[in-house]
């Protein structure tokens, strides 16, 4: 194998096929080696010609094209990741039934490397027991098959069935090939039927129509934790607080405002999740009264006192009452001072399982790309993670929770 990872692309014949030319962009410009496998009818919305130009290579859905290569053993046989970008219910529904009937079709059936589908359909399609099973038998087989997103389709429906955003496709596949080593043998998905629920962000509470309590936390850790869990093979629901972060591919995204619509949304994902990790930072304390309209300032007067309450303690309530046995709950304390003393303290007082502990400040950690940590066990273990992205501290602590569901 040559310095670069080997990645094909399959393209079937849905409208997102357009979308898979950003992420054929993505690829190169990262250093992989990609070869563009296309179905014949996916053609209908880019052309060869469009493939070849942008990979560099040449672009067929023939399996009878330079058969002296025996390009439909060759190409899966080569490559360090197969990644079908949309994947149509017609080419979920061939390649859970072994069909081979094309160039794309014949290399998922010959690949011995890690395999992502990135469905793109009408909610419809998405939804009935056929796809639904047929996604199942490749789930099953060691497949990675990211949920599609929720939003526009074409014409004028809306529902689940979107192709996620190329970029985001992009970074599960990035992920995908570091966990696998750029070798051989598909990457084992820990997480894979697994539910786990991840909260991010910061939550904000109102003072009047226009100002707010709030704190610095921009979600990215929160939002790393849900794309290694995708690519880890879970079922990731994501309750994100107040971010500007496209949403990651494969996670089910639900946005809320304040910590009271964070726990409804918490508790009620919580149901039938297997772990629950709280990286949100949570507002401890909320305005008594909300002043219908915006607070005025008084010429020469100080502005009257702002009466606070308490908030409810989201980690330590679900800890205490885990909604099924064996849940596995991961808490995050963000402290300025006696990091590790007072994260201690904080787990016994939570009760949760894991407690990820750093220190925090105007210019640490939050809005960074990178994060510094211990991951702190109930059985008294500590496990530092050194400054690095925000991505291998997720990591770490899945591997941390997966031993235990």
């Amino acid at each position: 194998m040559g310095s670069k990872p080997k990645v094909v692309l399959g393209v079937s014949g849905g409208i997102a096929a357009y979308k898979a030319c950003e992420l054929l962009r993505r690829l190169t410009e990262s250093g992989h080696e990609v070869r563009v496998v296309p179905t014949e009818s996916s053609l209908n919305f880019v052309g060869e010609a469009t493939w070849a130009a942008l990979s560099g290579n040449p672009a067929s859905t023939e399996v009878w094209e330079t058969v002296h290569e025996v390009p439909h053993v060759r190409i899966g046989q080569g490559a360090d990741l197969v990644v079908v970008a949309p994947a149509t219910a017609d080419l979920l529904a061939k390649a859970a039934h072994g069909l081979a009937d094309d160039l794309l079709t014949n290399t998922l059936l010959t690949a011995r490397c890690p395999v992502v589908f990135a469905p793109a359909m009408h909610t419809e399609m998405w939804e009935h027991p056929a796809t639904q099973e047929n996604v199942a038998t490749l789930r099953r087989r060691g497949a990675l098959v990211i949920e599609p997103a929720v939003g526009r389709l074409t014409g004028k429906d809306t529902g689940k069935g979107r192709l996620p955003d190329p970029e985001e496709i992009f970074e599960v596949c990035r992920h995908v090939l570091r966990r696998s080593g750029q070798g051989r043998g598909i990457t084992e998905s820990d997480l894979a039927g697994r539910h786990v629920v991840i909260s991010a962000g910061g939550t904000r509470e109102p003072l009047d129509p226009v100002r707010f309590l709030g704190n610095r936390s921009s979600g990215k850790q929160g939002y790393a934790l849900a794309r290694t869990a995708v690519a880890r093979g879970a079922r990731v629901t994501l309750i994100a607080a107040n971010t500007a972060l496209p949403d990651p591919a494969g996670a089910d995204v639900v946005r809320v405002g304040t910590a009271l619509q964070l726990r409804e949304a918490v508790l009620k994902a919580a149901a039938d999740a297997d772990a629950v990790v709280m990286a949100a930072a949570v507002a401890d304390f909320r305005p008594v009264a909300y002043a219908a309209g915006k607070i005025k300032k008084q010429d020469g007067q100080e502005p009257a006192p702002v009466d606070l309450t308490r908030n409810p303690d989201v980690l330590a309530e679900i800890s205490a009452h885990r909604a099924r046995p064996g849940q596995v709950v991961v808490g995050f304390a963000a402290e300025t001072d006696d990091v590790l003393a007072n994260g201690r303290s904080k787990l016994l007082r939570k009760g949760c399982d894991l407690l990820v502990v750093n220190e925090v400040g105007e210019r640490k950690t939050f809005g960074s790309e990178e994060n510094e940590a211990v991951i702190l066990s109930i059985d008294g273990t500590e496990t530092p993670v050194p400054y690095g992205p925000k991505e291998a501290l997720a990591d770490l602590l899945w591997d941390q929770v997966a031993p235990r569901l």
